[in-house]
């Protein structure tokens, strides 16, 4: 039901999350979390009719479809899709460079976006929400700096709805970067200050590439940033963040043992990545949660190279087999001027 109200639970977030619930009953969506006297809900809003074509404008909230947070866009990228669980290779794997077959890409909208951070601490353990990061402005071309509840989120997984108040998202840049305008649908219009830091860090903020791949129904989706490069002991160092998102789309509950990268660099090395798990988790992926999301960094001394490699993963039963990271460039086709020194206005 389209006009279903859309309840989210409100009680003190201190409280221990155990599980998101959701509930569709007689047209009514439900959602809370568990906690020892129950649960308290609250409506916050009425779901939209999805859009099948067309892109979302600045201001539409929505609520994640995956992780279950609630959200609000501030802009559409135009990325290519690199799918190669429906677009058959067009040449052959060369010898020695794992699952390089070229794939052609489609034009597919992800949105930038805010997180509600009452719902940061309940994605926390299944999706990093510090995951944006940039470099450091200043002498440690290590350094890194985040912005929080700042996230990309796919055409397909934002779910729609509208509200009655002003201030429906807790982020400390909504204000910042949205105005409430009530003849305006959605009611929420950009401010000069969200054109001016869209434009300022478009060249460390924009998404080009996707790539995606599925192994026994386990979904590999991987992002890369180029992030800019600084000089480090007489030589530049260039930088790129990657985001990763697993998705179970059978339902067999499996778990996230090992990774095993290959970085290749243009310089001509070649290295070998192995570790357990991601971000020190070893995430387990079910029916009930389906998705874990993460970001990583990657520096090369040269201007360009690609990444593959496959994580490990173990079934109920213990035994295991290898998902294919699909493979990716590391480009730095972008200005090359000094990355941001933070959200300024």
């Amino acid at each position: 039901n389209l006009k279903s109200t859309y309840w989210f639970n409100t009680y003190t977030h201190t409280h221990t999350y155990t599980q998101m619930l959701g509930i569709v009953c007689n047209g009514m969506v439900v959602f809370g979390r568990n906690r020892p006297e129950g649960k308290i809900l609250e409506t916050v809003g009425v779901f939209e009719a999805v859009k099948q074509h067309g892109k979302y404008e600045t201001g539409q909230l929505f609520l994640h479809s995956v992780f279950g947070y609630r959200g609000i866009v501030l802009f559409p990228w135009h990325a290519r899709l690199y799918d190669r669980d429906i677009t058959p290779p067009i040449k052959p794997e060369p010898p020695g460079a794992h699952g390089s077959k070229e794939v052609k890409g489609k034009t597919h909208t992800y949105y930038q976006v805010l997180i509600d951070t009452r719902d940061c601490p309940h994605i926390s353990q299944r999706s990093q929400t510090e995951a944006v990061t940039f470099l450091a402005n200043h002498d440690d071309s290590r350094a890194l700096y985040a912005i929080p509840g700042l996230d990309y989120v796919s055409h397909e997984d934002i779910l729609p709805y509208n509200s009655t108040e002003q201030v429906p998202i807790q982020h400390e840049l909504f204000e910042r970067f949205l105005m409430y305008n009530p003849a305006k649908s959605p009611p929420f219009t950009a401010r000069d200050t969200l054109k001016a830091w869209q434009e300022k860090n478009h060249p460390w903020l924009e998404l080009s590439d996707v790539h995606r791949e599925t192994t026994e129904n386990i979904r590999v989706t991987v992002i890369p940033f180029y992030m800019g490069m600084r000089e480090a002991q007489n030589s530049h160092v260039y930088w790129w963040r990657y985001c990763i998102r697993l998705e179970n789309m059978g339902n067999e509950v499996v778990q996230l043992r090992e990774r095993h990268w290959r970085i290749f660099s243009l310089s001509g090395t070649l290295e070998t990545v192995r570790g357990r798990g991601v971000v020190g988790r070893e995430p387990v992926l079910s029916k009930e949660q389906p998705a874990f999301q993460y970001s990583s960094h990657v520096s090369l001394q040269a201007p360009s190279g690609h990444m593959w490699g496959t994580f490990r993963i173990e079934r109920t039963d213990g035994s295991h087999f290898d998902v294919r990271i699909p493979p990716f460039s590391l480009e730095s086709n972008k200005d090359d001027k000094a990355p941001p020194a933070g959200y300024t206005f």
